[in-house]
């Protein structure tokens, strides 16, 4: 017989419910940290291989035949942190792992995604995944069309919105502010998707909360950017930013929403909305 003391079926049930009580807390608790810190670590692995260069703010990695444009990857990078951090009035914990895959299909296989998806950037728990730039961009000024319609401004607000909360938001909530801060700083700006005679129409904001991804995309980034700048226009950038402190705190965005611009989600909803059938 093996020399354990075995506890009686009570006292061990017990146990084992406080246990599992226990890490419930713990996760619930530092579940977003532990997660980073594991992503962080699951990125570094997969990239043990590839070439690296380490910027003021970011550490690089990129595969060799990509070596011809990481000098330019890391001054734009640079240059995006300065801009963002800027406007933020906030800097990252510690440097930002940035990987530069050479095809759209390592790209995707990544983080897991279909062959087929497309994305010149991903932010995912801390990390920057971007495309090369010589698999998108072709002519003369490459460093000038990266600089304003590359990924990194986009991308690395992601991150910033990302560490303000603490994690606490929802997609298009993300999508909205990364895209409003690269229109800021950039002047990009996606297409509008009614510009070619398509029906105007919008969802409900829960219908972006929940279904971000299963709806046309062109009308959800396109109206999760007009929430941001509706809020800009009507209560303030400083509000903005405003409510990513209060999410930063624990609060759900509705509750956030209420406590920074003064009002109840009701009213700011119905407002935003009368908004949009105005444009």
């Amino acid at each position: 017989m093996w020399g354990i003391k075995s506890l009686d079926a009570g006292k061990g049930l017990i146990l084992l419910l406080l246990l599992v009580l226990l890490i419930t807390l713990l996760m619930n608790r530092y579940g977003y940290s532990i997660m980073r810190v594991m992503v962080g670590q699951e990125v570094k692995l997969k990239t043990a291989g590839f070439e690296k260069m380490q910027s003021e703010h970011f550490d690089i990695r990129y595969t060799a035949q990509d070596s011809v444009y990481i000098e330019m990857i890391a001054q734009v990078s640079e240059e995006a942190y300065s801009a963002v951090v800027e406007r933020l009035g906030r800097e990252p914990d510690k440097k930002t792992i940035v990987v530069v895959y050479p095809d759209t299909a390592s790209l995707a296989g990544s983080i897991g995604w279909n062959r087929n998806e497309s994305a010149m950037g991903v932010y995912w728990a801390g990390s920057i995944r971007i495309l090369s730039p010589g698999e998108w961009i072709k002519g003369a000024e490459l460093e000038k069309q990266f600089k304003q319609e590359g990924p990194m401004v986009h991308e690395f607000t992601h991150l910033m919105v990302d560490e303000i909360t603490k994690g606490n938001y929802n997609r298009w909530w993300t999508e909205g502010i990364a895209q409003y801060l690269e229109k800021k700083i950039t002047g990009f700006e996606f297409a509008d998707p009614f510009a070619q005679g398509k029906e105007f129409k919008y969802y409900e904001l829960l219908t972006l909360e929940q279904k971000f991804d299963e709806i046309d995309q062109q009308i959800a980034y396109w109206e999760s950017l007009q929430a941001v700048q509706y809020i800009v226009d009507i209560y303030g950038e400083e509000k903005l930013f405003m409510v990513l402190e209060e999410q930063g705190k624990g609060s759900r965005l509705n509750t956030a929403l209420e406590i920074s611009l003064g009002t109840s989600y009701q009213e700011f909803e119905q407002g935003f909305y009368q908004y949009l059938r105005k444009k």
